[in-house]
């Protein structure tokens, strides 16, 4: 079966029908660009054809720029509704975007949720059951807070999502094989922190498929693209390899 990563084209799901975790959603499309798509962020690295980069995705997988809805991520654990309100904050403008947000859900359709990453995890939420999305932005700190949970709850609370109703899919971020860290993660995260040669590293991955298990969504509903973004870094922006010269990349989820 073609999982969500493999398109004729190469490209992140270009046609009408979305597969998270072996499970096709026509009604649902859900997208993470790479490094070929470009730079997709307006304040981060070189921003000259950033908009024209989004435009030209957004338009692949049948997704109007106007709405979009973006975030000025902050590595935190909150949590923020979107509803048809919110269309096109950050779209076209980076100050628009919604302040100290790392996370959106939405129960309406045509509202385009996006975060931005350059090594750090983006996780997509899908409850068919009640036609409810969300999408994460986990880096490590957001990680420590919780971020994963936090959404689960909010989707919970505010469409009745179960968590066994739940499917959840991990796009490409740093690996364990990458992301040296320093020994105080040991003790943050001390089951998903190896030691090797004296270095420490962390599965920022494993750490928050673990708090979806925790949370109650089933492993068979949880897809890992298994993609490092630093080892391949020829076909996606990653911070750790680039700093500053990184972009970023975009995913997206929306209810048709």
């Amino acid at each position: 079966m073609m999982s969500m990563f493999e398109t004729q084209s190469s490209l992140y799901p270009l046609s009408s029908c979305s597969v998270i975790a072996g499970e096709f959603f026509p009604e649902l499309i859900c997208a993470s660009s790479r490094r070929s798509h470009g730079n997709m962020s307006l304040s981060c690295a070189d921003t000259r054809d950033s908009l024209k980069n989004r435009n030209s995705f957004l338009s692949e997988i049948g997704v109007r720029g106007n709405v979009l809805v973006c975030a000025k991520q902050i590595h935190s654990s909150r949590v923020c509704y979107a509803g048809p309100e919110l269309c096109g904050s950050g779209a076209s403008c980076s100050d628009s975007a919604i302040a100290d947000t790392d996370a959106f859900i939405t129960d309406q359709k045509n509202v385009a949720l996006s975060v931005m990453t350059a090594d750090c995890l983006s996780i997509f939420l899908y409850d068919p059951k009640h036609a409810a999305a969300g999408v994460i932005h986990a880096g490590w700190k957001g990680t420590r807070e919780g971020i994963v949970s936090c959404t689960v709850t909010a989707m919970r609370e505010r469409f009745g999502s179960r968590p066994q109703d739940l499917y959840a899919k991990l796009n490409p971020a740093i690996k364990h094989c990458c992301y040296e860290v320093g020994p105080e993660f040991a003790v943050l995260f001390p089951d998903f922190v190896q030691r090797r040669d004296g270095k420490y590293y962390f599965d920022i991955i494993g750490q928050n498929k673990k708090e979806l298990l925790s949370c109650g969504v089933s492993l068979k509903r949880v897809e890992d693209a298994s993609r490092c973004t630093a080892c391949h870094n020829d076909d996606f922006f990653s911070f750790r390899r680039e700093k500053s010269n990184a972009g970023r990349m975009m995913s997206v989820i929306m209810l048709k």
